[in-house]
């Protein structure tokens, strides 16, 4: 079969097997995005759904995910503060709100907020829904129904909790909880009548079997906001001499998750600085998302820039409703 033949079957409704995207792997790179960016043309047109995230809280994570600053369990130096107060959130809401974001993300380390940080996150995401026309969508670790259900009475409409990896690399990444609490909490997310958003990191040590086995996992829960993110290797954590992704090995990554996953919004994230076009190429090769500014413990791409690329890739920002 070559790549337009799949391309076109994609576009017909067939899904790809963990095989034939084992071979698209190995296909020519730029015949490859151009059937990605087809495929992504055609299932979701010029829409692109730029998002922007607040470290509502830092550090002091009792989790020991081998990649993250903000681990207990390594000594970065990374900034540690408790729950911030509704007021900053609310402030860097309206912020976001003014540069033309449409989706705003609350972020807080560890690996669940209490009933009461819960209460308080419904009290700020009120806020932001009566004074803001930004859709909220909140990263608050592994959670139980009910807390959702309150998110989403709040406000909410999405939730974000990445897999990180496949579910047979998972402990290389992190023993403190399993890849199955990550599924139950999705599970519970969207049982609460929730979105979710929930992709992982390439370059965590993974095989590409890995990188595609996350990837059917994420099919298979229905998940149609995918983050892309790239390992930034962080000195003193475990992973601080992991290999960064290439800019070709990221646009071949993006392009066939397209092919996996025609109708997500697949969406840059972390690490998309550390590429030397800043994700352009990406843009090109299936992905229609990204997250803006800067990320938790990192600097990054300035939403002015973004939207700039965005328009002269002829891009429509709008959020995407998955």
């Amino acid at each position: 079969m070559q790549i337009e033949q799949l391309g076109h079957a994609v576009m017909q409704g067939r899904q790809v097997t963990k095989e034939e995207a084992l071979w698209l792997y190995e296909q020519p790179l730029e015949k490859l995005c151009q059937t990605a960016d087809a495929i992504r043309l055609h299932f979701c047109s010029n829409g692109f759904d730029v998002c922007t995230i607040i470290n509502g809280k830092s550090g002091r994570c009792s989790e020991n995910c081998r990649f993250c600053a903000q681990s207990a369990h390594s000594h970065t130096g990374a900034q540690e503060y408790p729950l911030l107060c509704e007021e900053e959130i609310l402030a860097q809401a309206k912020t976001q709100a003014r540069q033309g974001v449409l989706r705003y993300s609350i972020v807080t380390s560890g690996k669940k907020l209490s009933d009461q940080e819960v209460n308080q996150m419904c009290q700020a995401v009120r806020r932001i829904r009566r004074e803001t026309d930004l859709s909220v969508c909140v990263s608050f670790g592994l959670l139980a129904k009910e807390q959702f259900q309150r998110l989403r009475e709040a406000g909410v409409s999405r939730v974000h909790n990445n897999l990180e990896t496949s579910r047979r690399n998972f402990p290389n990444v992190c023993t403190t909880h399993t890849f199955e609490d990550k599924i139950n909490a999705i599970q519970a997310a969207k049982e609460a009548g929730l979105s979710v958003c929930s992709g992982g990191i390439m370059g965590l040590g993974e095989t590409l079997e890995d990188r595609i086995e996350m990837a059917l996992t994420l099919r298979e829960l229905g998940v149609k906001s995918v983050p892309v993110n790239f390992l930034n290797p962080i000195p003193k954590t475990p992973m601080e001499r992991n290999e960064r992704i290439t800019e070709e090995e990221a646009r071949r990554i993006v392009a066939v998750y397209r092919f996996l996953l025609p109708e997500a919004a697949i969406r840059l994230a972390g690490g998309r600085g550390l590429l030397a076009d800043k994700g352009r190429g990406c843009f090109q090769s299936g992905a229609n998302a990204a997250i803006s500014g800067d990320m938790l413990t990192t600097a990054g791409i300035t939403v002015q820039t973004d939207l700039e690329i965005l328009r002269e890739l002829g891009y429509e920002v709008r959020a995407d409703h998955a």
